[in-house]
């Protein structure tokens, strides 16, 4: 990793890549020698990289056989206290810095590499599917939360707000790194656990461990995703060349984790100007061949690419 003079930091590059899969949201994976799920991260040496997303895309392609399109920085992850990527050996710790990309793609070949697979995003993050009641979900998640509040109203209100436990709060999509972060202050995942040296209790809230601080590099990526889709026409960049409405929508609540409304969806869709009808049809749905579209793309003469609205059904 590079490393800054005086200051021991060493610069990492970790992204979060997704697409879709069999309507489902998934991620692009790797695996530790240690056996845990990381996403797909390599040191940036000064000497050699002449940029960071240079480098990124390089050791992506190396680690998993796949060249990215869209790239986007995310953050920068370095807080003390808490794992990092490929942390430091005994006798030289250095501070670790990793940069935190989002990388999409159409693309959802299985990787080239032996230990490159997609996982579904919501097996990491579970209570962010919203499209249906999943009981024991909620008993895991809020009555833990609930429990760790105690009397503590600050801490009452969050879970609240956070969770949409009452008619006054509305669910917000995008909050996936807060939500992630009040299950960490509250020890309800097991990294927090590790991160304090600590064996981790039985029951925890439920969702796929990842190694590092990588769980958290995802919310990250995918509270960004899901903003972007409102103002930017980012889902087309996970669809194929040509689509059906319902292939959009679908893909729409895989990112969102919401069911959506499909009347006000289409016509959402049809205010934007995104989409041009192609005069072909598709029958891979088994019942009446539905109409294929494909996306006209930015508007040359103003630039103009709005995203898309997310009618939830109520």
């Amino acid at each position: 990793m590079a490393q800054s003079g005086d200051q021991g930091v060493r610069i990492g590059l970790s992204v979060v890549v997704m697409t879709l899969k069999d309507r489902q949201a998934v991620v692009l994976t790797t695996q530790a020698e240690n056996g845990d799920t990381l996403l797909p991260f390599g040191p940036f040496d000064p000497a050699r990289d002449r940029t960071f997303e240079r480098a990124l895309r390089d050791f992506v392609t190396a680690q998993t056989g796949f060249r990215l399109g869209f790239v986007e920085q995310l953050y920068t992850f370095g807080d003390a206290g808490r794992a990092v990527p490929r942390a430091a050996p005994e006798g030289d710790r250095p501070r670790d810095v990793s940069i935190g990309y989002l990388a999409l793609t159409p693309d959802s070949a299985e990787g080239q590499t032996h230990d490159a697979r997609w996982r579904a995003v919501f097996d990491v993050f579970p209570w962010e599917d919203r499209r249906r009641e999943n009981a024991h979900l909620t008993a895991l998640v809020t009555d833990g939360l609930t429990a760790w509040a105690g009397d503590d109203d600050r801490r009452l209100a969050r879970i609240r707000a956070l969770f949409a436990l009452t008619p006054e709060h509305r669910w917000n999509e995008e909050r996936v790194l807060e939500r992630y972060e009040l299950l960490y202050e509250a020890r309800l995942v097991a990294e927090a656990w590790r991160d304090a040296g600590l064996s981790p209790p039985a029951v925890l809230a439920p969702g796929l461990v990842m190694g590092s601080d990588h769980r958290r590099i995802l919310a990250t990526g995918l509270g960004r995703l899901r903003s972007k889709l409102k103002y930017r026409p980012v889902l087309f960049d996970l669809m194929p060349g040509l689509f059906t409405l319902s292939t959009l929508q679908a893909a729409a609540e895989a990112v969102s984790g919401l069911t959506l409304h499909k009347q006000n969806f289409r016509r959402g869709v049809e205010r934007t100007g995104l989409v041009e009808p192609t005069g072909q049809t598709s029958s891979a749905t088994g019942g009446r061949p539905a109409e294929l579209f494909r996306f006209k793309g930015v508007d040359p003469q103003t630039g103009a690419a709005p995203g898309l609205s997310l009618p939830a059904q109520r």
